[in-house]
């Protein structure tokens, strides 16, 4: 079959894994990653990748299970696997709590995850007294982890071993790679389409966590309110958070919100206190009102057309919703190939 040459302008946790699946499934394909950042300096490598949607708009709630169902069975197998090690994929209980009463009552995925159970008000009560806390509605399930500082290396890895090519620069004009020859370009800069396609309602919101030193740590609990803290074990630190501001493009460690964080998982487990920090990390959610994932006809210089894939906007559930996400890429990209690569398609 006549070899297609696809350029995937991204390199987070939504780039790498559109690069394998697109790989694994067109082994033909000539599939190059650009980007000005590859793992461990990336968005993703500070967050602590638990599976669970989370600030990602008003996304469908058809898209979230779609999304979301394809990446747990991925991960699913990959811990079942024993890829623990080298992908950093655990399965953890998870404890999700709110002040809103009733906040979890529409919540279509809990089916995906295993053993999930609404708290009762007695349990409700019991953690109010313990986090010092207002809670009205809480969640209960087991679900996994997986610890991007491991698996993005990991992904990269396979990516090359399947004939991948990875390439550190940064793309100006996605025209640049057609005008290379790269007949299909899959979009997946995150924030960063703000400059390339000229998409402003892709905002940034702004996360803070503290990574610290708690092997003894091994359940999830996450306060789904706007200043709720959570704590989130990987397989060499426990992430503390965290904060999540809007349009804020501040990159530095702000020391009031370290402190916000620390008292704040403290209260709700308290030998955190003396735990040794590791860490801190600032990274900004690409959070758009709903995920843009379609194909476009793009124009080079001369007018000549190109094919572009969308894959972006993900918000905070990056690594919820990536392989589920590269999986809808590749079956866009299926239709592109069977009817020439100026077919424009939207699953």
């Amino acid at each position: 079959m006549e070899s297609v040459k696809i350029a995937i302008v991204g390199a987070g946790i939504i780039g790498v894994t559109a690069a394998v699946a697109v790989k694994e499934t067109f082994s033909w394909c000539d599939v190059v990653i650009f980007s000005e950042a590859f793992s461990p300096d990336t968005t993703g490598d500070g967050s602590a990748g638990l599976w669970g949607p989370f600030l990602c708009g008003v996304e469908a709630q058809d898209n979230i299970v779609r999304w979301g169902g394809g990446t747990h069975r991925w991960l699913e197998g990959l811990w079942k696997l024993g890829l623990t090690p080298e992908t950093g994929v655990q399965l953890l209980p998870v404890t999700r709590v709110s002040s809103i009463p009733g906040f979890y009552e529409t919540t279509e995925w809990l089916h995906l995850v295993h053993g999930h159970r609404r708290l009762g008000e007695t349990e409700i009560a019991q953690l109010n007294e313990e986090h010092g806390a207002k809670y009205c509605d809480g969640l209960e399930f087991l679900t996994y982890t997986s610890e991007p500082t491991k698996l993005l290396p990991w992904l990269m890895n396979k990516f090359r071993s399947l004939g991948g090519t990875m390439r550190t620069r940064k793309i100006n004009k996605l025209s640049e790679l057609a005008e290379e020859g790269y007949g299909i370009v899959i979009n997946c800069s995150g924030l960063g389409a703000r400059e390339l396609v000229g998409d402003m309602t892709v905002k940034p919101i702004r996360g803070q966590v503290t990574r610290v030193h708690a092997p003894w740590s091994f359940r999830v609990i996450l306060c789904d309110d706007d200043d709720g803290n959570y704590i989130i074990p990987n397989i060499d630190s426990v992430i503390l958070g965290g904060t999540h501001q809007e349009n804020d493009y501040d990159r530095s460690v702000r020391p009031l919100e370290s402190k916000f964080i620390r008292q704040g998982c403290a209260r709700i487990i308290p030998a955190l206190e003396a735990s040794d920090t590791i860490m801190e990390w600032v990274g900004l959610r690409p959070v758009r009102s709903t995920i843009r994932l379609e194909s476009e006809i793009c124009q080079k210089g001369n007018g000549e057309k190109f094919t572009v894939i969308h894959n972006y906007g993900h918000g905070g559930s990056g690594v919820t919703f990536s392989w589920g996400c590269a999986l809808d890429v590749v079956e866009i990209l299926k239709k592109i190939l069977e009817n020439g690569p100026r077919h424009q398609s939207r699953l």
